[in-house]
């Protein structure tokens, strides 16, 4: 059984140069080798019932005028481009009308940190980020769930 707890986002992390006073910013850890990318290919495939609700979110967003699949990149972890990477973390998300937001996965003696940073633009955005919070939550700590069960050792 995964013990995911609540954590300070590392001092390292490059999502310190973005957090100003009114942010929303979370960070938990689990248990975890796993190297960020590995980590963040894992957070972000969804499953199923975490699929339905993004796509529920994407029908009403879109008629919103809100990005409904992330922009346009070389690069993504599930939908979202990712904007910097190094060997213990990787950084992926993007800006919108209502909000900007990126998630964090850090890989860093024996854990893995997954944190998010959204900065609200207006009213919207602060609507938005209280009807999304309960589920935001539940999707975080299921996939470190899934991040520290792809990561332990084959039993035979």
């Amino acid at each position: 059984m995964s013990k995911i707890t609540e954590a300070e986002l590392p001092s390292f992390s490059l999502l310190h140069d973005r957090i100003k006073g009114s942010d929303f910013v979370d960070c938990y850890a689990v248990e975890s080798d796993l190297s960020p990318r590995q980590a963040a290919d894992i957070v972000t495939n969804f499953p199923g019932w975490a699929q339905l609700l993004v796509r529920i979110r994407n029908a009403v967003v879109s008629k919103l005028g809100l990005l409904d699949d992330g922009p346009e990149a070389n690069d993504k972890v599930g939908f979202f481009p990712v904007e910097a990477e190094n060997d213990q973390e990787l950084i992926a998300g993007f800006n919108d009308k209502h909000l900007d937001f990126r998630l964090s996965v850090i890989s860093q003696n024996g854990q893995v940190f997954l944190s998010t940073w959204v900065h609200t633009h207006n009213i919207g955005g602060k609507i938005y980020l209280k009807v999304i919070l309960p589920f935001h939550i539940l999707i975080v700590r299921n996939a470190l769930a899934r991040v520290q069960a792809l990561s332990l050792p084959t039993r035979t």
